[in-house]
């Protein structure tokens, strides 16, 4: 089966009643929990951003507790799943100032982490990677939340 562009699903469903249109997320919601997920966020908690960062730390938060610290190599699996659903949650969102501060946040649990992960090049490859791409969109902010964000940055290198 061949799927139709953007464009073209943006005039199928223009042409669509307002029922047809229900009908028809409804069903999508059904497929894949992101998409129920996606239509959570944009129903319920887009209106709200900083309590929606607020249960997202929260979750990072249970989740960072509940690592594995046994051996790096649980350690990097469960970090690289924190990171995936820290990404998940940014990508419902679309808004830089929530993608920094969620990234800052996981950063910062990161640089916590016990054992250190500065004794792991690939825990510490991957907290430098996150650390350049907040630098990347800061630089995209106003200046007052670049200043902000930038004293952020400082506190987690010290």
């Amino acid at each position: 089966m061949e799927t139709a562009s953007v464009k073209e699903l943006k005039t199928a469903l223009n042409d669509c009643t307002n029922s047809e249109l229900i009908e028809l997320v409804l069903r999508l919601s059904k497929f894949k929990k992101e998409n129920k997920e996606l239509l959570t966020y944009l129903l319920y908690k887009a209106s709200d951003e900083d309590a929606y960062i607020s249960n997202i730390k929260i979750e990072v938060d249970t989740l960072f507790n509940n690592i594995n610290t046994s051996s790096y190599y649980f350690i990097r699996k469960s970090v690289r799943k924190i990171l995936k659903v820290v990404k998940t949650y940014i990508r419902y969102s679309k808004k830089k100032e929530t993608e920094v501060e969620l990234l800052l946040y996981f950063c910062m649990h990161l640089k916590k982490l016990k054992p250190s992960i500065n004794r792991n090049t690939t825990l510490k490859n991957l907290y430098e990677r996150q650390i350049l791409f907040i630098k990347k969109v800061v630089a995209t902010l106003h200046e007052d939340l670049q200043y902000d964000y930038t004293v952020e940055l400082e506190k987690l290198k010290n």
